[in-house]
């Protein structure tokens, strides 16, 4: 009987055993069919990301069905979406204009997440990451679906948030840049709530401030990964076109789609995977 710690998902979704070690954890390479996924699935991240704050859903899986332990497979997919942060900020240079302060106050607290989150990952059994992964992917996907009540309750009060609200938001900053280090599904929808709830500006204000943010926590935890990670640079390379691509086109495409309809089919498709990851993983 093979372990639950021992357990790796195969190609096809399918639990093997650690002693079945994934055809690139032999140091195989990347067949056509392989790198066409990954192209495809950067390409379905980046849009994601761009729209929806769900890049991993896509990227994380396709990792997984080309070989990857799910840890690697995480690295790889950290590194890999720096793509996509360096295209969401660079959009979001005039929503950033005059919010200078409020980066100098966060980024620290996002460096130190992202850092935090890397290192938990590092000391994480791999079989423990992939029993944890099912809950951050349906927990995110959750928090999509109640998103617009969260940015509601923003709204109701004729006052403003008050000077707790805005504690408690750097307070979720550095616990989301944790997460964001850690395994990062939807930790773009997480800090676009805790903003919105927090501070006094627009959903724009918040998307840019957000766009910033992120980057910063996935960078540390990238350039970690990087040089000291198990990260899988032929995946990269695909997976990260891809993800630029898509991540330019997103916003475009997304003025064209009706948001609810397109938010709630992605947040049901992160529920599924977390299913199906589950049932993997146990």
């Amino acid at each position: 009987m093979v372990s639950a710690a021992a357990r790796v998902p195969g190609a096809a979704g399918v639990v093997v055993s650690a002693d079945a070690a994934p055809p690139m954890s032999c140091g195989r390479s990347l067949s056509v069919g392989d790198l066409l996924l990954l192209l495809v699935a950067g390409f379905g991240a980046g849009l994601s990301g761009s729209m929806a704050g769900l890049a991993s859903l896509f990227s994380y899986p396709a990792l997984l069905a080309v070989g990857l332990p799910p840890t690697t497979a995480n690295m790889t997919n950290t590194v890999a979406l720096i793509a996509s942060t360096v295209g969401s900020v660079a959009g979001s240079r005039p929503e950033l204009a005059g919010q200078g302060h409020r980066v100098r106050t966060m980024a620290p607290l996002a460096v130190g997440g992202g850092a935090l989150g890397a290192a938990l990952l590092f000391l994480t059994p791999a079989g423990g990451f992939e029993k944890v992964v099912p809950f951050l992917v349906g927990g995110a996907s959750v928090v999509l679906l109640l998103q617009p009540r969260i940015r509601a309750a923003a709204t109701r009060s004729e006052d403003g948030p008050s000077r707790r609200s805005r504690f408690l938001v750097l307070a979720g900053i550095g616990l989301v840049g944790v997460y964001g280090g850690y395994f990062g599904a939807a930790a773009g929808v997480l800090i676009l709530a805790l903003l919105l709830i927090g501070l006094p500006v627009s959903l724009l204000q918040a998307n840019g401030l957000k766009n910033v943010l992120l980057g910063l926590a996935n960078g540390t935890a990238a350039i970690a990964f990087a040089f000291l990670g198990d990260v899988r640079w032929a995946a990269v390379a695909p997976l990260a076109a891809g993800v630029l691509v898509g991540a330019w086109l997103g916003p475009a495409i997304a003025r064209r789609l009706p948001g609810t309809l397109l938010r709630v089919v992605i947040a049901l498709a992160g529920i599924g995977l977390a299913v199906k990851l589950g049932l993997d993983a146990f």
